[in-house]
């Protein structure tokens, strides 16, 4: 394909994403035709192919050089040559694509082609908000055109599936994963999940800008017991169909092509050998006809756990209970073909899995064309497109969430005349790509400070000290973050730049290497001596504008009480300095609202708007005997769905459309809100519901529906919604999905604190 016409396709598609694009759920994997074409090449393989295509490497050596002479590489190299190997991950970019995938298929007997996956988390080359900062956009189009981009370059760079989305619910934020995911609430979580679904995967798969998608992590694994990555984890089956299920439902349903195992056990037996979550659900009570990949190396680990007392029994455990692909652990390529000949494992287990790779690589489009996605133009074209960059900063800005604004100290007057920016984040341009950016450039953010001084006005001056670094040795995701503790050489600058300036705009929070797997921390606070140089500057100047870059809640408590206005930016991506300043500047009214709660003390966690009430849950005489804190609030600093704005607005006039409805009827509830302040704003209009008595404890709130709607100053507009039996259905005391009668709460407002109330009747 020319080069130009490729080009005038890619600003075409840019121009689309910009507008309200959703697109609609893959076709079906299953297909007739297909099926009979997989079963007669069931019929030619041999064992050792079938367990080949259930079998996937890292590359580890140079895909377009000669062959590896290293004992290993040399075994992955062979072992590509001979069928072994049905999938690689890690091996990025067309050349290395188009080589590896030549490997199989000019040596091969039967000449399958190989699927590649890697781990497109939140952008290819172009990075977007890290996925916890994307949901706080609450913007479900938005969302869906990022992972649309996303799958555009990585498809023009050779890839066919991508290790996302992550959708796990999270409650603790000191789980360093906690960045990957959509917070903390199953029906935010689950739309979320299927616009990832719908932009990676588009309506047609074999389409030259889709990629499968892969949920994971199947599941539990944002419930690891005291926020450790790869822990335990130990939750009711209550809990897991309620509170973690839900978002791996809707990416099915919305068609994912794969799930991923998640690390952890749950209840005592590891969720790669757990045939309960694979079998009885997932491929059972939901039909999924797609695969199951292990994640690194965890078929191997169930040794670990003490599941399995050698790879043999647990690659035997992995395939009995519903894992289709081995991935890294070499369980089942050195083990199962003999566990088939013993009798161990039926064939027709095998069978099985491999039909359901086959599948996916007949989605893909990879029996039709092996090299699909190995077009040298497109690459050069697409990836790292500029084009795309306008995206990028548009679902930046969409994602900040003003945290607070006192005294209207923002927007920042254009009268000021000079601006101290400062501290270790400022100028930094690898920290806002975050953790798990794929192949983004290093460096190659634009940083707040170039967002500021880009934003300024001619007459405002801007001056820059960091005060302090935030590590004392370079970054480094292979290993332990070390944290400046003792370094404050860059203190008496900074502290001179705040007095002789208007404002301070102050840029805190965590380095990218502190954020993400494996990245757990028991400490939540602002690390090294981010606070001390606060303080110091706070001291000389109380106007202080603190911008938070995070993947994780923090705990914040000074600077909630000191500081007057906090903007929460998280990790927002490659157009992140432009994003902040244009709601720094006023150039885009900040809409954001929080999709996980940010806890007062880490004492707090895990935390969640969505808790069950105890026997005691409160004492109206004062007395101690009610389960609450004797140092802290029970209540979050923020809590789930919240967020300010530059106007201000009013809820009024909650009403329903009758006092009981029936489960075939619908109950509508409409309220009015206006904006009651000076500039035109968006505002997120939150509905939850409370089930005030069930078969089993429920929430004392569940987010059941929301709408974004834009007001100019004065106008007020009638918002409805339409709640249904199925809104109210949950999994109770009788083992099945389903809403119980009795008497109900809803609540409409701006966060789950802030809400008008009424009950009415489900019959």
């Amino acid at each position: 394909m020319p080069r130009l016409f490729v080009l005038l396709r890619v600003f075409a598609a840019c121009a689309a994403l910009s507008t309200a694009t959703v697109f609609a759920a893959a076709a079906p994997l299953v297909e007739p035709a297909t099926e009979q074409k997989i079963t007669a090449l069931l019929g030619q393989m041999t064992l050792e192919e079938k367990v080949g295509q259930l079998t996937q490497d890292s590359s580890s050596f140079d895909l377009t050089g000669p062959a590896p002479k290293d004992a290993k590489p040399r075994d992955r190299y062979e072992r590509i040559r001979r069928g072994a190997v049905g999938s690689m991950l890690n091996v990025c970019g067309v050349a290395a694509v188009r080589e590896a995938q030549r490997l199989a298929l000019e040596n091969s007997r039967l000449k399958i082609p190989m699927i590649f996956g890697y781990d497109v988390i939140h952008g290819y080359r172009t990075c977007f908000p890290v996925p916890l900062g994307e949901a706080a956009s609450w913007n479900l189009t938005a969302i869906e055109a990022t992972a649309h981009i996303a799958a555009m370059e990585a498809a023009a760079s050779g890839l066919n599936w991508t290790f996302a989305p992550m959708v796990d619910i999270a409650r603790d934020a000191r789980w360093g994963r906690v960045m990957e995911g959509a917070g903390e609430d199953p029906y935010l979580g689950g739309l979320i999940a299927a616009a990832r679904v719908r932009g990676f995967q588009g309506a047609d798969l074999k389409a030259p800008d889709a990629i499968a998608a892969c949920a994971k992590h199947f599941a539990g694994y944002g419930f690891a017991e005291a926020g450790r990555d790869y822990n335990v984890v130990d939750i009711s089956e209550q809990t897991l169909r309620n509170v973690v299920l839900p978002p791996f439902k809707a990416a099915v349903d919305a068609g994912a092509a794969t799930l991923m195992n998640s690390f952890n056990e749950i209840g005592g037996l590891p969720a790669t050998a757990n045939a309960h979550i694979l079998r009885d659900i997932l491929k059972g009570e939901w039909g999924f006809n797609g695969f199951v990949v292990s994640d690194w190396q965890s078929i191997g680990e169930l040794r670990a756990h003490g599941v399995a007392r050698d790879l043999a029994a647990a690659a035997q455990l992995a395939i009995t209970a519903g894992s289709d692909m081995d991935m890294e652990a070499r369980a089942y390529g050195d083990h199962l073909v003999g566990l088939v000949h013993s009798g161990v494992v039926p064939e027709a287990l095998v069978d099985d899995a491999v039909r359901r790779v086959l599948r996916v690589k007949f989605a893909v489009g990879l029996f039709e064309d092996p090299f699909r996605h190995c077009d040298l133009a497109r690459e050069k074209a697409v990836v790292g497109n500029p084009a795309f960059l306008a995206t990028a900063r548009d679902v930046a800005r969409k994602s900040i969430v003003l945290l607070k604004n006192d005294g209207g100290l923002l927007p920042l007057s254009p009268a000021l005349k000079k601006i101290a920016v400062i501290g270790p984040l400022a100028a930094d341009k690898e920290t806002p790509l975050g953790g798990w950016r794929g192949q983004a450039l290093p460096d190659s953010a634009v940083s707040l400070l170039e967002g500021v001084k880009a934003a300024a006005g001619p007459a405002t001056k801007i001056v820059y000290a960091e005060g302090a670094k935030l590590l004392s040795q370079p970054r480094d995701f292979a290993h332990e973050t070390v944290l400046n503790t003792t370094d404050r050489s860059g203190f008496p600058a900074a502290v001179a730049a705040a007095r002789s300036s208007d404002l301070v705009i102050m840029a805190v929070g965590e380095d990218a290497v502190q954020t993400g797997e494996a990245r757990s921390q028991a400490d939540i606070g602002l690390k090294g001596l981010q606070e001390e140089l606060l303080h110091a500057v706070y001291a000389v100047n109380k106007r202080v504008v603190v911008v938070l870059m995070n993947g994780r809640p923090l705990t914040i408590p000074w600077v909630a009480d000191h500081v007057p206005a906090i903007v929460e930016a998280w990790h927002l991506g490659s157009e992140a300095g432009h994003g902040i300043a244009d709601v720094l500047f006023g150039r885009y009214n900040p809409s954001g609202r929080l999709p996980i709660s940010f806890p007062r003390a880490v004492g707090q966690v895990p935390i969640y708007y969505n808790h069950k009430s105890t026997g005691r849950p409160l004492d109206p005489e004062g007395k101690v005997f009610w389960s609450h804190y004797t140092d802290v609030a029970n209540e979050p600093q923020y809590p789930f769905g919240f967020g300010l704005s530059y106007t201000t607005f009013a809820y009024s006039d909650l009403r329903l459309g009758a006092s009981t409805f029936s489960a075939g009827g619908s109950l509508p509830v409409a309220v009015t809100v206006t904006n009651t302040g000076k500039v035109a704003g968006t505002e997120t209009v939150q509905l939850y519901v409370r089930d005030l008595v069930g078969s089993v404890t429920r929430p004392v709130k569940e987010l059941k529906g929301f709408r974004q709607i834009t007001l100019q100053p004065g106008e007020a507009r009638e918002v409805t919604f339409t709640l249904t039996a199925a809104d109210l259905a949950f999994y109770t005391a009788r083992g099945v999905w389903e809403a119980e009668p009795g008497e109900f709460q809803v609540f409409v407002g701006a966060s789950s604190r802030d809400a008008k109330s009424a009950e009415f009747v489900l019959r």
